[in-house]
């Protein structure tokens, strides 16, 4: 039987989890989640697929996980899930006290300054995830991407058909943006301090002569900055916040240590 039919049955039958077959199933899951050979949700022709069925073996592996204090250094854990171990072998620099789990894929090259990383996670090479800096479970991350330092970084493990997070190549996200509930960022995007996009936030493109909405996306290239918008309601009118796009990244603000001139460029303080 294969690995992903063994999981989608114990996800309709949680008795089947006292079996060795299907924790074997599990287990080899969180394994393969941690080397990169699976992905929670990976790129297409046609876009990004959500792998569901990795996520439910994600969400059914912490009931057969037991409660254990893990020792690392002077730091005391108690958790279910053990910590990722091994980050010479990977090329991984990891600055104390930085945490990931077991189950995050931390590609070559990537830069863990004090910061989260759960299980699930994608950190793609070349990416620097800044101090306190959080990446939460099943979150994407691409190559080269800069997390600045507070950046929240949402997870996603249930509904199991919702999108995670997704930041691809390139981009930066400046410091304290809070990013949740499977937007996605395109690529060589910059969000400038202080952006908060949640699935229902409104991005406005007001760089024409008439304003453009998304939600739940940022085109490639997009230079974006808190906003706040007015909205009626039965109180009164009331500023609400909403995310602006003001501007697209120039040539010269390719290179990943020029990313601050992106903002800088269009007026907006770093």
């Amino acid at each position: 039987m294969k690995i992903k039919e063994i999981v989608e049955n114990a996800w309709d039958d949680r008795r089947l989890l006292e079996s060795k077959e299907t924790q074997d199933a599990i287990n080899s899951v969180i394994d393969q989640l941690d080397s990169g050979q699976l992905r929670v949700a990976e790129p297409t022709e046609n876009g990004w697929k959500v792998n569901e069925w990795v996520k439910k073996a994600v969400i059914l592996y912490f009931p057969l996980q037991k409660m254990e204090v893990i020792e690392t250094g002077p730091f005391e854990y108690h958790d279910k899930i053990k910590l990722k171990k091994g980050y010479e072998k990977l090329g991984v620099r990891v600055v104390p006290p930085a945490t990931a789990r077991y189950g995050a894929f931390i590609n070559s090259g990537v830069i863990l300054m004090p910061s989260y990383v759960n299980i699930g996670a994608y950190v793609d090479s070349g990416t620097m995830v800044d101090t306190w800096a959080t990446v939460g479970s099943c979150a994407q991350i691409g190559k080269n991407v800069h997390l600045s330092g507070g950046v929240g970084v949402g997870g996603v493990l249930e509904p199991v058909q919702a999108a995670p997070v997704i930041i691809e190549d390139n981009a930066f996200i400046g410091s304290r943006c809070i990013v949740v509930e499977g937007v996605r960022i395109g690529r060589e995007a910059v969000l400038g301090a202080n952006v908060t996009l949640t699935g229902s936030s409104k991005i406005i493109d007001v760089t024409g002569d008439q304003p453009v909405e998304y939600k739940g996306y940022v085109p490639e290239r997009s230079v974006v900055v808190p906003g706040s918008y007015t909205k009626k309601f039965p109180a009164g009118e009331y500023n609400v916040n909403c995310a602006l796009i003001i501007g697209k990244r120039k040539a010269s603000t390719d290179l990943k240590t020029s990313l601050n001139d992106a903002l800088r460029e269009n007026n907006v303080s770093v």
